[in-house]
This record gives structure tokens, C-alpha cells and sequence, in this order.
């Protein structure tokens, strides 16, 4: 991109997002051991039964209150 001010051309260069290393850095860390996969099948049974039992026990909470019965 370019354009005139007072008589002189200024000129822009694009930005690489991943310039300077960054896209080193990222292919690094997901060769890590510990990094996060979205690999692994999403098994819903699991996650409905987790958050069923997450919500159970916030319930249990004496200062838990049923906005829909406000």
C-alpha cells in the first residue's frame, strides 16, 4: 500500500503475523509432550455426565439460588 503525503511516497510492507520466530515457537510447542490435541473423539455420555455432576454439587451450595424461582 502506498500513497502521497506533502510530495512524498510512504510505502507499507505487509506484516507477517508469524515473522520473527513465532511460527517456530508454535511448531515447537506442539511437539511438547504435554500439548493440547483436539484429536481425541468428543465422547458426550462423559461431558453430559460431568457437568450433570458439577451441577449436583453446586446445588449442595447453601448460597446456591434457582434464578427461576426468583
Amino acid at each position: 500500500m502506498s500513497f502521497n503525503l506533502f510530495h512524498h511516497t510512504i510505502s507499507f510492507t505487509k506484516a507477517d503475523p508469524l515473522g520473527g520466530g513465532l511460527d517456530e515457537e508454535i511448531n515447537a510447542e506442539q511437539l511438547e509432550p504435554e500439548a493440547i490435541t483436539l484429536e481425541e473423539g468428543l465422547n458426550e455420555g462423559e461431558l453430559e455426565a460431568y457437568w450433570r455432576s458439577v451441577e449436583e454439587d453446586i446445588q449442595k451450595d447453601p448460597e446456591w439460588v434457582h434464578f427461576n424461582e426468583e
